[in-house]
């Protein structure tokens, strides 16, 4: 069974406190960090006896730096340092301490008297039954390349000294895991895995800035992994992270980081045989083939709001629950639920947060392996009583304490829409408006929730990120992360705010946490669709004149387009032939708002560059909305 392990630098807590969320997340090894040793009050024993009872092995004690290249007495002091260290190891069972080169710059670059050190050292940790990996660290002053480390290694020649990789020092400068092909796995002893946002940067001067958790970055962690599988490397897989500031360490970070590195190693070992799997009977990743539902917890205040705004946007009340005050609005392909039940889930959150939407329910192919997966790494279970004649929904808890359902044809899923609901008496149906389908749903949550909610979709789902970008509103920035399955059926907009004073940090503080912020609707003629709204009282977002101004300088469009444009409130955006057009309805509930897109050529974005001018236009509503 392949070896999961998390240093107990990633995780918040006294070291007892580390060792238990560890294994709770699904960890079986752990990377020591001397200095929570240092600060527990028990012994190394304690530690080691805690650890057993947990299931957890202690794989590594470190750091150890600062070692090679002295001249007495300094040297005589580094090998009594290691002595104690070797000890302490003895003490807590751990095999392995983690070496890093040395950052003195008055270290000594002879290699034959660096050799001699780590010969040394090699000998004393083969006594102590131990066994020592250097690590080639960016900012150190001499010996800051994995290859010359190597060759130390390869010169000192013991079975008891060997080498440690981490994949940020080895990739973030735009380095390729091809070059480490030769060196024999063998004698590689230790493996961390760290992904970084940009490559091909010096990161000598970023010690601290590293820790992105697999499939957050940009590194190719995958060729990483695969290379140093076909050498022949068998030990652990390590999370090591180095934070900026301690409250950077956030409790879901060893969850997260478990779902990570578990997936990461999954999606290499089906192509690469030399890899274990590292859970057995892990389903693959999902491939979600679209929106299936959109539900909304609504009390009468804001039922009626609700409603009165997709009546303006042309949806009708097509079916009632059978024995829930459940309601489904239709248009096209778009499924709207609105619960107003006193009791139950929708009725729970509705009351911590207000009105919001708390379900989401997604097409799959096979609803109970989806959910065995997300289950198997880590995702929240969720349940609730189904009442006669309803369907048991496979689900899991998502953003915010949402919940999202899988629904499938492989069962009746598919129908139940016919099985729990009834057709409405049939009144006056409105003429549609062209909506076709749910083109995107935009979630806001904190900057510090935004990495764990992209992992938990990236590893649950067959979804690609797109380049994260700061969206500027005029009260600060907002990080925007999207993502989208392979055919862009399914796209999510994560949007991580800071302060309140922002729009999307308003809207998280009216409730009690992160959820759904926008819903985008897909037209495949958005002026035929502009021109019904304006004969439904559909209230749209105002865009300012000057938008229009520089819209047709920047890029040339015609008269009568601009015109129409204008007279729309439309925004428009191009990337190459793709063009995307928007128009956004006024917000209610404290800052939710419906969108309505339309994608031509190609285009695959979302309007970045309007993301200003529809925040401006929604601050401006909002004061007008106050003053009023």
């Amino acid at each position: 069974m392949t070896q999961l392990t998390i240093a107990t630098t990633s995780v918040p807590g006294d070291l007892l406190q580390k060792l238990e969320t560890i294994a709770a997340a699904g960890f079986s090894g752990v990377e020591l960090h001397e200095p929570d040793l240092t600060g527990f009050s028990g012994s190394a024993k304690d530690v080691a006896r805690h650890a057993a009872k947990l299931g957890l092995t202690l794989d590594v004690f470190q750091p150890f730096d600062d070692f090679e290249g002295l001249s007495d007495p300094e040297r005589v002091a580094a090998f009594a340092r290691l002595d104690q260290k070797l000890g302490l190891m003895r003490d807590l069972g751990a095999k392995t301490l983690l070496v890093a080169t040395s950052t003195r710059k008055d270290a000594f670059t002879d290699r034959d008297a660096l050799v001699d050190d780590f010969k040394e050292m090699a000998k004393r940790a083969g006594k102590a039954g131990c066994r020592a990996a250097l690590i080639a660290i960016p900012w150190a002053a001499h010996v800051i390349r994995e290859l010359d480390a190597f060759e130390l290694v390869e010169a000192v020649d013991s079975p008891h000294f060997g080498l440690a990789l981490n994949s940020f020092f080895s990739l973030a400068d735009g380095s390729k895991s091809a070059r480490l092909r030769d060196i024999p796995g063998d004698r590689v002893f230790h493996v961390q895995m760290s992904d970084a946002a940009a490559v091909d940067f010096d990161i000598s001067h970023r010690k601290s800035q590293f820790g992105l958790l697999p499939g957050q970055g940009g590194l190719n962690l995958a060729s990483f992994v695969r290379v140093l599988a076909r050498a022949g490397y068998e030990g652990p897989w390590s999370l090591a992270r180095v934070s900026a500031t301690a409250a950077d360490r956030r409790d879901t970070y060893a969850r997260d980081g478990y779902r990570a590195l578990a997936s990461l190693l999954d999606d290499v070992a089906q192509t690469e045989p030399r890899v274990p799997q590292p859970l057995a009977e892990l389903p693959a990743r999902v491939h979600a083939t679209g929106f299936e539902f959109i539900e909304f917890a609504v009390d009468p205040s804001a039922k009626t709001t609700l409603t009165s705004v997709l009546s303006a946007l042309s949806f009708r009340e097509e079916r009632n629950h059978r024995s829930k005050a459940v309601e489904l609005w239709r248009q096209g392909a778009v499924n709207i639920v609105i619960n107003s039940e006193s009791n139950g889930f929708a009725a729970q959150a509705r009351a911590e947060n207000g009105p919001r939407v708390c379900d989401m329910g997604l097409r799959v192919r096979d609803a109970g392996q989806t959910v065995k997966r997300a289950l198997m790494l880590g995702a929240p279970a969720f349940s609730q009583p189904v009442g006669a004649g309803e369907l048991d929904i496979p689900a899991i808890k998502g953003v915010g304490g949402s919940v999202v359902h899988f629904i499938d044809e492989k069962s009746d899923l598919h129908r139940v829409w016919d099985i729990e609901f009834d057709p409405t008496p049939k009144t006056k149906t409105p003429q549609p408006a062209g909506l076709r389908r749910i083109d995107h749903v935009a979630q806001t949550m904190r900057y510090q929730e935004m990495q764990s909610w992209l992992t938990y979709y990236l590893t649950t789902f067959q979804m690609e990120k797109a380049d994260a970008v700061d969206v500027v509103d005029p009260s600060g920035l907002i990080l925007s992360q999207a993502l989208a399955s392979p055919e862009g059926e399914v796209r999510l907009n994560l949007n991580g705010a800071g302060g309140q004073s922002t729009f999307a940090g308003s809207f998280l503080s009216k409730g009690d946490g992160a959820g759904v912020q926008h819903i985008a609707f897909a037209s495949d003629d958005i002026f035929e669709t502009s021109t019904q709204l304006q004969s439904t009282g559909f209230e749209r977002l105002t865009i300012a004149a000057n938008y229009y101004d520089d819209l047709q300088t920047r890029f040339g469009l015609e008269d009568h387009t601009i015109t129409a444009l204008r007279a729309g409130n439309i925004l428009y955006d191009r990337d190459g032939r793709g063009e995307y057009f928007q128009i956004y309805s006024a917000s209610f509930w404290g800052g939710f708002f419906f969108e309505i897109v339309e994608r031509r050529g190609g285009y695959d974005g979302y309007g970045a560059r309007n993301a200003p001018i529809r925040l401006a236009a929604q601050m401006q509503h909002t004061k007008q909305a106050e003053i009023a």
